[in-house]
């Protein structure tokens, strides 16, 4: 079950940051095509510019080994943009051609938080609280 859930993991989150990498790139570097786009869902242009490095700067932490809190923060504002970004295509009324990235994007960010491996995880302080026990306070035996 662990390697399976890993295989699960790593599709997942090298697909996502695929994704999250081709639209960061078009969003930064592809400004007139992308400023015309944000322009129909009501944002200023230059807030695409913001998004795009957000989205290396996510897909830098999900990769990089350690550092759990960075990881939790990534996914949590991958969440936030990709539901945003569904938010606001489905508020302008476009076709399911133009939400569809945002969808899959945003399965694939939940399929790979939820089977990320426990060495990529928070752990919760009422669980590091529990294994440790400060030297003075232990009985000799």
């Amino acid at each position: 079950m662990s390697k399976r859930n890993n295989i699960i993991y790593w599709i997942a989150t090298l697909w996502a940051s695929l994704g999250l990498t081709a639209t960061g790139i078009v969003q930064v570097f592809g400004k007139n095509a992308e400023q015309a786009h944000v322009a129909n869902l009501g944002y200023p242009h230059y807030f695409i510019t913001l998004l795009g490095i957000w989205k290396f700067l996510g897909v830098i932490a999900l990769l990089v080994p350690k550092f759990p809190l960075v990881k939790e923060w990534a996914y949590a504002g991958v969440f936030f943009v990709m539901t945003g970004a569904l938010y606001s295509h489905l508020v302008v009324g476009d076709p399911f051609s133009e939400i569809y990235p945002c969808v899959l994007l945003l399965v694939l960010i939940l399929i790979s938080w939820y089977f990320r491996p426990a060495s990529r995880k928070l752990i919760p302080l009422t669980q590091k609280n529990q294994s440790y026990e400060p030297q003075s306070r232990r009985v000799p035996q």
